[in-house]
Order: C-alpha cells, then sequence, then structure tokens
C-alpha cells in the first residue's frame, strides 16, 4: 500500500494520477485500465477538490492497494471536507439528450459504469471512497 498527502486543489489533479499511475505500473495494470482509472481520478478528486472544503484548504489522500490477487487495484480517496456519498445521487438518465438532462452525475454514473465495485463511507470525521478495479476486464 502506497499513499499521498495532497492538497485538495484542482490543478493537483495530474499529481494524483502521477502517482497513482506509478504504483498501477508496478502492478503490471493494463493500459485500458490505467485509462478507465485515470478518468475516475479527475472525476473523484477534482469533486474533493471543488466541493468538499467550503473556504478553507484541505487535504485529501490517495491510497493505493494492489489486489492479493495480482489482478486488481483499490484506490481510496480521504478527505476531512463536509459529508457527501456522491452514490445516493440518482443516475443520470442517458437517454434523455444533454439538454434534458440536469446538471451533475454523470462523472460518478461513468465512474460506477467502469470500475467493478465503488463504495464510500463517512468515518471519524472523514469522506472515504474507494473504488476497485480488476484487472482482467
Amino acid at each position: 500500500m502506497k499513499e499521498i498527502v495532497i492538497p485538495a486543489r484542482v490543478e493537483n489533479i495530474d499529481a494524483v494520477t502521477d502517482f497513482v499511475n506509478e504504483q498501477l505500473h508496478e502492478l503490471g495494470c493494463p493500459m485500458k485500465a490505467q485509462i478507465q482509472i485515470a478518468v475516475a481520478i479527475d472525476e473523484l478528486f477534482g469533486n474533493i477538490a471543488r466541493y468538499a472544503y467550503d473556504t478553507e484548504d484541505g487535504e485529501a489522500v490517495v491510497r493505493v492497494e494492489g489486489g492479493e490477487d495480482g489482478n486488481s487495484v483499490t484506490i481510496t480517496f480521504m478527505d476531512s471536507g463536509k459529508p457527501f456519498d456522491p452514490l445516493k445521487r440518482d443516475d443520470p438518465d442517458v437517454t434523455l439528450s444533454a439538454s434534458q438532462r440536469s446538471i451533475g452525475g454523470l462523472g460518478i454514473f461513468v465512474v460506477k459504469r467502469t470500475m467493478d465495485a465503488v463504495s464510500y463511507k463517512y468515518e471519524d470525521g472523514k469522506n472515504i471512497l474507494s473504488i476497485l478495479k480488476n484487472f482482467g476486464r
């Protein structure tokens, strides 16, 4: 397990992605899964950076853990911002045109569709959101 503690700022999305990609490379993660994970990082870390902390700066922890089987990875995002469970939001109706859909929710919808598992909990004053990606998919 490796983790990075970084200021929750939009300009740090690339640094988080680079950190995770280093770990994925060591785990032998296929490129398709790396790209899907990069999209998830952009959405999840971006949401922390934009919404978790009101006026003060805050930090986020991003933890990468390879699966015991060697064919999966779990990436966990933690912040001490205001509690928010993005999984409680209804999925957008993707059968509607973009102009007919309400704003928001498409990013987490994509994360839920491309990852093998997504979980959220609020514990000890922290938002903890984890994604699991199996490499064989």
